[in-house]
């Protein structure tokens, strides 16, 4: 696999894993219901910028193995991939549903995205999904580690920021189909558990590759 293929398939999980309604979208479309577009797009900036920390600090942990610890970065990469595998069977599960209890959100714009970021960043989950994922796309034979990093974090930042910028400018319509389509966010969380499953089965394959190799 070559470098634009590998950021394809990180494109195809992230936003499948960003179209999967959760506490982020929630809080955005709370945030444009109760005080307007402005507000929403806010929110959704925080987000994207949350993103970018999260990535930041993703591409920070693989350096790090990378350079320092070699030894654990195989261990890390099949142990993420374990893991991406325990969440997209968790994801072809589930019965993912929006009942339209959103929790309310700050009408400021400024408040808004301040507690966007802070919603981001408390989540567990993303810390956890970040240092599970990034060692599978960051490769050493890709070249610089930062750099994949940075564009990889571009590319969270502007997804996010599509995907909920457009929840936001489309709030009412979002809620609408979002509460009235069960369905169709439960084939997308099981769309994104497959792709979650598809690219730890390459890593798998890749790391199986690498200790024979050795």
């Amino acid at each position: 696999m070559n470098y634009a293929e590998n950021l394809w398939l990180f494109f195809l999980l992230l936003f499948g894993i960003i179209i999967l309604p959760g506490m982020d979208m929630m809080f955005v479309l709370a945030s444009a219901l109760t005080g307007g577009r402005k507000t929403g797009l806010s929110a959704a900036s925080g987000m994207s910028a949350g993103g970018i920390v999260h990535s930041l600090y993703g591409a920070a942990g693989v350096g790090l193995l990378a350079t320092w610890l070699p030894s654990l970065f195989l261990p890390l990469l099949i142990g993420g991939a374990a893991y991406m595998v325990w969440i997209g069977i968790g994801l072809m599960r589930s019965a993912i549903t929006v009942n339209g209890d959103e929790a309310q959100a700050t009408a400021s714009s400024r408040k808004a995205f301040w507690r966007a970021v802070i919603t981001c960043l408390s989540n567990p989950k993303a810390y956890l999904f970040m240092m599970a994922v990034y060692p599978q796309f960051i490769k050493p034979g890709f070249g610089p580690i930062w750099m994949q990093g940075l564009v990889m974090g571009a590319m969270v930042a502007v997804t996010q920021f599509a995907v909920y910028g457009t929840v936001a400018l489309t709030a009412d319509r979002s809620r609408a189909w979002l509460i009235s389509s069960p369905a169709a966010t439960i084939f997308i969380g099981r769309a994104a558990g497959f792709l979650l499953i598809a690219a730890a089965l390459m890593t798998f394959w890749e790391a199986f590759s690498w200790s024979v190799g050795e």
